[in-house]
Formats: structure tokens, sequence, C-alpha cells
């Protein structure tokens, strides 16, 4: 029996899919190793990125910058993976020097992908509305708050290597914080969240 044929613009849709894959693998991997250190989960969110791609790309509405859209949906999906870690119970504060307590910490609640259009809306707007808040941060305090929340380092770490004092680091993420939360409040308001 002789497979059913195929249009040539579903063809067509295949090859610039695995042509953008193969192009955009080595980089999209390089960009998220830099933010997840468990290689499986940033195996894991590479798979998940490229199966949101193709299913994405066979929809109607064409994907005009496929490599911007693989990026966003990787930075949407590192942002999805510490919102997850930070719903898991916190350790005992007198174990770790690193727990600088709630005031240090931005507790992003966003709507989940799968939960309807006004729950992708809302998420957009947020994701949106965090990224700008980030880019108003002064680059000291923007470099602490992505190091440490997204990257996952240590201030020991980031004392070690910058040679600044750690109550100078922890100013810095709080002022971070209390800016982004205050800039985010006003996005949760707006949508009744």
């Amino acid at each position: 029996m002789e497979p059913p044929p195929t249009s040539q613009p579903m063809t067509d849709r295949d090859s610039d899919i695995t042509a953008t894959v193969v192009r955009e693998r080595t980089r999209l991997v390089n960009f998220i190793r830099r933010r997840i250190r468990d290689p499986d989960d940033a195996e894991d969110i590479l798979q998940d990125v490229f199966h949101e791609f193709v299913q994405a790309y066979r929809l109607p509405a064409p994907i005009e910058q496929a490599s911007a859209w693989l990026f966003r949906a990787a930075r949407n999906r590192i942002i999805d993976r510490f919102r997850k870690k930070r719903e898991q119970p916190l350790p005992d504060p007198f174990e770790t020097d690193d727990d600088a307590g709630s005031e240090y910490r931005l507790d992003l609640a966003l709507p989940a992908h799968d939960a309807g259009p006004e729950a992708l809306y809302a998420r957009a707007l947020l994701l949106k509305a965090l990224q700008d808040a980030l880019d108003e941060l002064p680059p000291n305090q923007r470099d602490v708050f992505i190091a440490h929340e997204l990257e996952g380092r240590s201030f020991k770490d980031m004392v070690a290597q910058s040679g600044v004092p750690l109550n100078t680091l922890l100013a810095r993420k709080r002022y971070a914080v209390l800016h982004l939360r205050a800039r985010l409040q006003v996005i949760y308001d707006e949508l009744d969240i």
C-alpha cells in the first residue's frame, strides 16, 4: 500500500523547520545552559522549545522571525522552571548562608501557558513587563538579580568572583526585587490576578 501523497507546502514547511532547528540549535543550547546548571533540565527545556516551535510553525499564521521566537520561548521556559523551583518547599534559613529572606526574592506568579487565551495574554504581558523592568534597573542591580535568580549563582560565589562585599550585593538584589515587584504589581492589578 502506497503512503498518501503529501502536499508541497507541508514539505517546504518541514524543511524550513529542520533548517531552523539545525541552524539555531547550538546557539539555543548555549543560551539555555548559561542559565540552567543541570544539563538534563537544559535538555528538557530545549526539547520543549523545539516541540512548541514545530507546533507553532505549522499554524496558519507564520512565524516571522524564527530565531527571535525560539529565544523568547526558551527565556519563558527558563522563567517557568525557576518559578516551579520556587514553589517547592524552601530550605531551612539556618542551613544555608544564601537564603536572604523574602525581601530578596521576587516570587513571580505566571499563569500557566496551557490555561487558555486569556492566561496566555496575561502571561505575555507579565513577561514583557518583567523584561522592561529588568532593563530599567541600574546595571549593578540587574547583574546581581540575574546572577542569583536566573543563573542560580550563590552570593558567596559572587563575592569571591567580584570582590564586592556581601552586604553590597544583598542590597543591590533587594533594590532590584523592590523595583521589579512595584512594576509588576501594576500589571497584576490591571489583570486582576
